[in-house]
């Protein structure tokens, strides 16, 4: 890559030099005219103040630098590694023994925990040598109940984990660069991401010369498209280049278009990258690595990306042909009708829900500003573009024929990505996909839906090979390859639950849209075939005959254990949906029986000594634990296991939660927002809320965003995104517990808005108003038809619907004409 010696300085310099070496920025842009849109007085230093577009396929990062501007993009199918099986044959032989050991490591501790009790007893009676006593016993049966539980991990380390040990990893493909000559003073300078039209903007004065930079991903020509203009016409120089991280990689460039060549690894992923040119007025020309554009008007790029990826278990097409068939689909457009067609699919997903929490002063301040801004309260049109900026994110990661959002979405710019930028499921993939419904982008969700069609595939094998078990597994993460196999280390790798979760994913879908047909095709093979695996699965708990889960873990901490909470609050979940699928679709009567009969012998969520809901089968809650995780909360959000009608239940897991404390990591806070919302406590959910929507570290050790908005655990994290739009629909409406509530958890700080376009379960659209704190109106359209139960507080309705029809409520919940 050959660099001018300006550029190379402004590079070696980094991001933040980019302003600086093209001269002093000066002026006080004004705010952009787009409603929805976050925006800035300056270039972006980092990758993460870089502004995101994708279109499901493609992810690209605009910095907005003045002499060079990079745009980091990412194509969905580019990760290390290549098809093979995680299953490793014959490890269900150390099943017996692990849980041998771990069925008397519970022994061992519930005595321990016993004698931990009496001490306390005894020492409460002035009896110090007898208490001292029952101490020494409880360390001694404690510890070895622990040296039990690391006999059953170190066995499982050595015959029963992943073959390899550690799944692969998400990749960059590319850079687009374009380089522009010195020039003078920079004034006026702007950039802005559209979120209504998902249009990357960047304006600048040099001299008298005013330039202008659009960018936005098309999903239905798959190109990143981008303009360059310049005002008078013919002021616009530059070099347009392409360059990959991947070694080895090759670039090739003609007068019109570069092609970029490179392969991940050997036997690996291989990928192509063309940027096509055309040029309003001026000259191109090629030269080594690039193509130089000289006294244009303006100028059109268009990138497309393709690989050899077929499937997780074919890489064998060629890229060179699919990206000449993704340059052919736009060939021709001009760029009116490529940005018409652009608007036309976004749109047609992001205007069905609007959000108004009202606007003040602040709403026009720069987006990073508001950010360092809001913790003090004052914005909360903040709160809406939050909300707005999960669903444009969750349409630009996740559309069908792609990949499912993973841990940054579509967004990675690091050759060993945090956590390989894979799907976490013990939490954070799932969380990825809780706006969909409610947020009403049901098509987001395709994604998920195709990857769990190919675990259902590789679960079969490690559901047999290590459990000698029917159905399918997944344990806490997949890559590309659809590894489902227990990975990384046995303490927090063997966790059970990944493909169960996922799966009432799909019942979720059928809930929300009532569609019977993917009901009967797609989501009960997937569901019974995940519901299957447990019924081979779960062991009889000697003490208290309980059905239980295990080996498997509280994600993640307690080790490997027998019997966490979140694993039967699942399962309890999945059976349960299992049978009311195979009602519907009058189908596996028999087996539904069975399914019935065996949920009656879960181990049944529990109450602990400190008025808490347990997280293990034993009493041993620390409510001084403040760990990220609260998985056994799972069944109060986004399961409904536990709902306030249950309000012992109910009151236990609010304890947990309150134990676990509000600060956290990103994604967590995500969680806690839809947690608090589920308990009803809108002004507790709203105090989360603003501890997540602060810069990252003004508090430390917690979580926050970045200053593009993105999540940060850290490092960034797009799960806190999705969770964060998710929560403020739940705060908003809620429909898990056998009605739609409305306004179940509107927070003081909002006391008149509106939402328009948000879903509830039983395919019904709900518009919403409230003023002085109380709900005004609302419409509800259901386009299926049938009876509707509403609450509003502690009134209640039924109301009949047809097919269609819309009727307005107003407060009372008194149908108005």
């Amino acid at each position: 890559m050959r660099w001018t010696p300006w550029v190379l300085s402004a590079l070696l310099g980094g991001q933040a030099g980019l302003g600086a070496a093209h001269g002093v920025l000066t002026g006080q842009a004004a705010r952009p005219a787009a409603a929805l849109c976050l925006w800035y007085r300056q270039p972006a230093a980092t990758w993460e103040e870089a502004l995101p577009v994708g279109n499901g396929h493609l992810g690209a990062m605009i910095h907005g630098g003045v002499p060079l501007e990079h745009i980091q993009f990412n194509e969905a199918t580019v990760w290390t590694g290549h098809p093979h099986s995680y299953a490793r044959p014959g490890a269900a032989k150390a099943l017996p023994e692990m849980r041998r050991l771990l069925f008397e490591s519970r022994r061992l501790e519930v005595e321990g925990l016993k004698r931990q009790r009496d001490a306390a007893r005894l020492e409460a009676a002035r009896k110090p040598a007898e208490a001292g006593a029952a101490r020494r016993e409880a360390q001694e049966q404690l510890k070895a109940a622990r040296a039990r539980q690391k006999a059953a991990e170190d066995l499982a380390m050595r015959s029963f984990m992943s073959v390899p040990l550690r799944q692969k990893a998400y990749q960059p493909c590319g850079d687009l660069w374009i380089e522009f000559p010195p020039a003078g003073e920079i004034a006026d300078y702007r950039r802005w991401l559209d979120l209504d039209g998902a249009l990357a903007v960047t304006e600048y004065h040099a001299g008298t010369i005013a330039f202008r930079r659009e960018v936005f991903a098309s999903h239905p020509d798959r190109a990143l498209c981008v303009r360059l203009t310049a005002e008078p016409p013919g002021n616009l120089d530059c070099v347009v280049r392409l360059s990959s991280p991947h070694p080895g990689a090759t670039v090739h460039s003609e007068s019109n278009s570069i092609v970029m060549r490179g392969q991940v690894e050997t036997n690996g992923i291989r990928f192509e990258s063309r940027a096509l040119l055309s040029a309003e007025g001026g000259r191109l020309a090629a030269e080594a690595g690039g193509v130089r554009v000289s006294g244009a008007d303006g100028l059109v790029i268009r990138l497309v990306a393709a690989t050899s990826f077929k499937n997780f278990r074919d890489i064998t097409a060629d890229p060179a042909e699919a990206a000449a068939a993704l340059a052919e689909r736009s060939h021709g457009k001009t760029w009116a009708r490529l940005q018409r067609d652009h608007v036309t699919d976004h749109q047609a997903l992001f205007r069905r829900v609007r959000l108004d929490l009202g606007r003040t002063p602040a709403a026009d301040l720069p987006t990073d500003r508001r950010l360092r801004e809001c913790a003090a309260g004052g914005d909360p049109d903040l709160v809406a573009l939050v909300f707005q900026y999960g669903r444009y994110l969750l349409i630009g990661s996740s559309r069908p024929g792609g990949q499912p959002a993973n841990l940054q979405g579509i967004w990675n710019d690091k050759l060993r990505p945090p956590w390989d930028s894979k799907y976490t499921c013990n939490i954070n993939t799932e969380m990825n996909y809780w706006p969909a419904e409610p947020a009403h982008l049901p098509e987001c969700a395709a994604p998920l839906f195709d990857a769990l069609d190919d675990l259902v595939r590789s679960g079969r094998e490690v559901a047999m090979h290590h459990y000698n078990a029917r159905g399918w597994v997944l344990h806490h993460n997949f890559d590309l390859w659809r590894g489902a196999a227990p990975i990384n280390a046995a303490n927090h790798g063997i966790w059970v639950a990944g493909g169960a979760w996922l799966s009432l994913h799909l019942w979720d879908h059928y809930l929300f849209g009532r569609d019977r047909e993917f009901l009967a095709r797609r989501a009960y093979p997937v569901m019974k075939e995940a519901a299957l695996f447990f019924v081979d699965y779960l062991v009889q708990d000697p003490p208290t005959g309980w059905l239980v889960s295990g080996p498997s873990n509280s994600p993640e901490q307690g080790g490997l254990v027998l019997g966490p909470t979140m694993d039967h609050q699942i399962v309890r979940v999945l059976w349960g949906a299992c049978i009311e699928a195979a009602r519907i679709l009058g189908t596996d009567a028999e087996w539904a029986a069975q399914l019935g009969a065996l949920r009656a012998r879960l181990a049944p969520n529990q109450m602990g000594r400190h008025g808490q809901l347990q997280e293990w089968l034993e009493d041993k809650d620390d409510p001084g634990n403040t760990h990220r995780h609260v998985s056994h909360l799972w069944g109060v959000h986004p399961g409904w296991d536990i709902t306030w009608r249950d309000r012992a239940f109910f009151d236990a897991a609010r304890q947990s939660l309150i134990h676990r404390g509000d600060a956290a990591t990103g994604w967590s806070m995500g969680w806690k927002v839809n947690l608090w919302a589920r308990f009803l406590d809108g002004d507790h959910a709203l105090r989360i809320l603003r501890n997540l929507m602060r810069p990252l570290g003004a508090v430390r050790g917690q979580g926050g965003l970045y200053p593009n908005l993105f999540d940060a655990h850290p490092p960034f994290q797009i799960d806190g995104n999705f969770g964060a739009c998710a929560g403020i629909a739940e705060m908003l409406l809620q429909s898990h517990a056998g009605e739609i509530h409305l306004l179940p958890a509107l927070p003081r700080a909002w006391p008149q808005g509106s939402a328009h376009g948000l879903r509830a379960r039983g395919a019904v659209t709900v518009d919403l108003a409230w003023a002085g704190g109380r709900l005004s109106e609302a419409r509800l359209t259901s386009s299926l038809g049938g009876a509707c139960a509403l609450r509003h507080g502690d009134q209640t309705a039924v109301l009949t619907l047809r097919p269609g029809q819309t009727l307005r409520v107003n407060g009372q919940l008194e149908q108005r004409p």
